[in-house]
């Protein structure tokens, strides 16, 4: 089992991100603990994953296409569009680099927090859905029923998240990224699987 000086990591992290940036950082990495204890999954790993998630996000885009083609992190016509994206890939390439996470399902989880993807493992989900329901965030809609449903059921979670950020994205449709769209039809298929 992994061991993750976590007071050492947000003490580094805090310089890279601004206050509410980091605010929400923590939210995540408690938010991922909480979901861990329920859904029977590894509690440092999920904290190390949801304290990392966003270690990218306060990147200028320019500086962040910069690293990209300095690391090789191959980047899609869609991400040079909407560069807020690359934080994701960013962050797992951070994450290894910078702070020794060597576990591929804590980097595939940072990767995929932003779009999601079919089929994702606990922790993908457990990251993705925390990142949507930690304490700070108020915007979204039917959030206390989100809420609720994470800590009862990941799949619908998902099916339910995804909806509605499709249905928040399609003022913009073209800011819609294929692998949200992709995600959002393997947890329907699901939901409809299961539920009909």
């Amino acid at each position: 089992m992994a061991q993750y000086d976590f007071l050492k990591m947000q003490k580094k992290l805090s310089k890279y991100l601004d206050e509410d940036r980091m605010a929400h950082t923590m939210g995540v990495m408690y938010t991922c603990a909480a979901l861990a204890m329920v859904h029977n999954y590894d509690l440092k790993d999920a904290q190390a994953a949801g304290l990392l998630h966003d270690s990218a996000k306060c990147i200028p885009a320019k500086k962040k296409l910069k690293m990209c083609e300095e690391h090789k992190i191959p980047v899609t016509d869609f991400e040079k569009e909407h560069t807020f994206l690359l934080h994701a890939k960013l962050g797992a390439y951070i994450a290894r680099e910078k702070y020794g996470i060597k576990d591929e399902e804590i980097l595939t989880a940072i990767t995929y927090h932003t779009t999601g993807r079919p089929a994702m493992s606990t922790l993908e989900k457990i990251v993705y859905i925390a990142d949507y329901i930690e304490p700070m965030r108020d915007k979204a809609l039917h959030l206390p029923k989100i809420r609720k449903l994470a800590f009862e059921d990941l799949d619908e979670c998902m099916y339910e998240i995804l909806k509605d950020t499709l249905i928040y994205l399609e003022v913009n449709p073209k800011d819609i990224d294929s692998t949200t769209k992709d995600a959002f039809v393997y947890y329907k298929d699901l939901h409809i699987e299961r539920f009909n």
